[in-house]
């Protein structure tokens, strides 16, 4: 399985905002880590980017599981980037 690196931005007010779908988003993150493509996933510490990391077939899987989540119907996260990465350690 090949790596991948998610960046994404979140929009004004996220907290706010993201309150109605947290729950959904949330549950949606853990079946992703229990199926074992999600590594890793969060939000810079002043909740303007996201980070995460996932191990998947290929790049477009990574973009269905953003693009299913509910924080990316819904606006909380406005923008991402997907790129292949090469874990050097």
């Amino acid at each position: 399985m090949t790596k991948y690196v998610l960046w994404g931005s979140y929009c004004e007010d996220v907290i706010t905002k993201r309150s109605p779908y947290r729950d959904a988003h949330l549950a949606g993150l853990a079946q992703q880590k229990a199926a074992g493509v999600l590594v890793t996933i969060g939000p810079t510490q002043d909740l303007t980017q996201v980070f995460g990391i996932y191990e998947a077939s290929d790049r477009q899987q990574v973009c269905n599981l953003i693009e299913a989540d509910p924080y990316w119907q819904h606006g909380i996260w406005t923008e991402y980037q997907v790129k292949e990465w090469i874990q050097a350690i």
